[in-house]
């Protein structure tokens, strides 16, 4: 069979071995891109009157696999998926007869082959007739098959003519017409062989995209992408570059397991120039150790690379730009061994793509990190923030001790002047005020501190919902505001949570004394406690209803924030420190709850204070 041959004992006498795959080996299944030219393969022996015809495509251009045989059973077992070096027929082309588009060498020119070039294959059994045109098991006919341009893509071979002869003039014609049928299903198998791995790699870009747009830093996102990087386009290994995201010429280094790399200084300078040129015209460097230097990289830039890649055993790499829109942000680096095939275009131009993609999660990382460092900024300006009032509560408390007490020295004096005694008043309504206000800022540090444990016991919230009612009913009858006893909604078994009584105490207090405040005389407040259930987790919830002066939207948005007071006029002429919500809100977090507002501009408003129930 045509370039895969045994030495034969005698003339007479066929052969068959195959020394190209164990003999024990199962025969390879035919491959998907060979069912177009199996159709080529079966036209030839059913119709130009050849017992085997075989079709080979060239694999990584150096090589011929057998792809379709049809004929003889024994034959497709034996050469399917083989391979034969393109050296090897080049050398066969230098001996045989040109037939038109057919190479004929006949068995006796064998000798002038060098032995090094010649691959033991499938001989059919054959005794040859007597004559000159007698086909000998070892002649070898066979057309290249050509693309348009003149590449060599593949070989149509043909084997035991059914007549025992050479073929002559009549039939060299008919298989030169199968010659070029071949040659176009050839042309059109690569074609399509070309364009599904074009799609396979675009998947692979998307599943890359997919995968790591969901993670936040560079490594986590090597990590999960440089596998399928490196596999799907056979590469080595793999690194990426990242630019300095404040420009400031530094750059992060990354090794496809998340291993940093080093590289020398001059090399890291000529590959971010490298790539902010490449970026700018979207294109991609391949750098061959075994090739001579790209025109527009310098001769010393070049050597530097390449003796680079010379000392980490690397013979080629695929220089990809990562950006996004006009900015160049890093470059992402395939490598591959001495001995591995050429980057294909197809590679060439998925890679591209990638590197957009790439350039977007690089830019989704950065806002990521950037978003990342200053919630942690924002964190530790709120613990220093929580801090420094509790000091400055501390500082001002000792003080404010001190003048209340000698208030109260001087308020039992007979002899003071009238307009003593008034000024002593203010005084002591003034200090009233701002020892409340230290309380409140004490509270509100020690409840919104993160390190802060809650001594939890199981609390009946109906209960303390009843001991706030009797703090708040004093300042209701003085503004003649009927609070109305407190409702229970559901078992009381139900009512318990778990926590600390004073802190929960304190959050209803400060919700029924905003109602009560902000409610118009003759109003009512009235506050519920119920059970409820919340995607699954039981709840109790404590609503305090008011027919007060409402909250617009824009003001709910900043409700809890501390010192906000409404911008409303008519709350703004209502006394207060703008931290009692801010206390709420803070002690509702702190036993795992929150709160919760419904209201509306001059109809009332009703917040809820919503806590997990107690396991029973």
């Amino acid at each position: 069979m045509t370039t895969w041959r045994a030495a034969l004992d005698e003339p007479t006498h066929a052969a068959r071995t195959l020394a190209t795959r164990p003999a024990d080996a199962p025969r390879p299944t035919p491959s998907p891109a060979g069912d177009g030219l199996q159709v080529v393969a079966e036209g030839v022996t059913r119709i130009a009157g050849f017992g085997v015809a075989a079709l080979s495509l060239v694999r990584d251009v150096d090589q011929l696999e057998v792809v379709a045989v049809a004929g003889d059973e024994d034959a497709a077992g034996a050469l399917l998926g083989t391979r034969t070096t393109v050296a090897s027929l080049e050398a066969e082309m230098e001996i045989a007869d040109a037939w038109g588009a057919l190479r004929f060498v006949p068995q006796e020119r064998l000798d002038h082959l060098d032995p090094d070039l010649t691959v033991d294959g499938w001989v059919p059994e054959l005794v040859p007739l007597e004559g000159p045109d007698a086909w000998h098991p070892l002649d070898l006919l066979c057309a290249p098959l050509l693309a348009p341009d003149g590449r060599l893509i593949g070989l149509l071979s043909m084997d035991l003519p059914r007549d025992g002869r050479r073929p002559g003039p009549a039939a060299r014609r008919v298989l030169e017409e199968y010659a070029r049928q071949a040659a176009h299903a050839a042309l059109l198998t690569l074609q399509r062989e070309e364009l599904a791995e074009q799609v396979r790699l675009a998947g692979t870009a998307r599943e890359i995209v997919r995968n790591a747009s969901s993670h936040h830093g560079l490594a986590q996102i090597l990590e999960e992408t440089g596998s399928a990087l490196v596999e799907g386009f056979g590469a080595a290994g793999m690194w990426i570059q990242v630019f300095d995201a404040d420009d400031r010429g530094a750059s992060v280094l990354l090794a496809v397991d998340g291993s940093e790399v080093v590289l020398p200084a001059r090399l890291v300078r000529v590959a971010e120039a490298a790539a902010r040129e490449c970026w700018s015209r979207q294109r991609v460097e391949v750098i061959d150790t075994g090739r001579e230097r790209h025109a527009e990289l310098p001769a010393g830039d070049h050597a530097a690379v390449v003796a680079f890649l010379d000392s980490i055993g690397v013979g080629s790499i695929m220089f990809v730009p990562i950006g996004a829109g006009p900015e160049c942000l890093g470059n992402l680096v395939l490598t591959r061994a001495a001995t591995c095939p050429e980057w294909t275009d197809v590679q060439v131009e998925a890679v591209l793509d990638i590197g957009h993609d790439l350039g977007r999660v690089v830019l989704n990382a950065r806002g990521f990190e950037r978003e990342h460092r200053l919630v942690k900024e924002l964190q530790a300006l709120d613990v220093y923030k929580t801090r420094l009032i509790a000091t400055v509560s501390h500082e001002l408390k000792n003080p404010l001790t001190s003048v209340v007490g000698h208030l109260e020295l001087l308020t039992v004096l007979d002899e003071l002047p009238a307009r003593a005694t008034a000024s002593l008043a203010a005084i002591g309504r003034g200090t009233t005020k701002l020892a409340r206000v230290v309380d409140d800022l004490l509270l509100l540090s020690r409840v919104g501190d993160p390190e802060r444990l809650v001594e939890a016991e199981r609390v009946d919230l109906l209960g303390v919902v009843a001991e706030a009612h009797d703090l708040v009913r004093v300042e209701a009858q003085r503004r003649e505001v009927a609070l109305a006893p407190p409702r229970a909604d559901g078992a009381p078994a139900r009512l318990v949570v778990e926590g600390d009584a004073d802190e929960l105490e304190r959050a209803v207090t400060n919700l029924l004394g905003n109602a009560v405040k902000y409610s118009p005389p003759g109003s009512e407040v009235q506050v519920v406690v119920r059970s409820r259930r919340t995607a699954g987790a039981a709840e109790v919830v404590v609503d305090v209803v008011d027919q007060g002066i409402g909250i617009s939207a824009e003001d709910r948005g900043r409700l809890f924030e501390e010192f906000f007071r409404s911008t409303n006029p008519e709350a703004l002429s209502r006394p207060g420190t703008g931290l009692g919500l801010a206390i709420v809100a803070r002690i509702a977090a702190g036993h795992g709850g929150h709160i919760e507002v419904a209201s509306e501009l001059g109809r009332g408003s009703t917040f809820s204070l919503c806590l997990p129930a107690a396991t029973p």
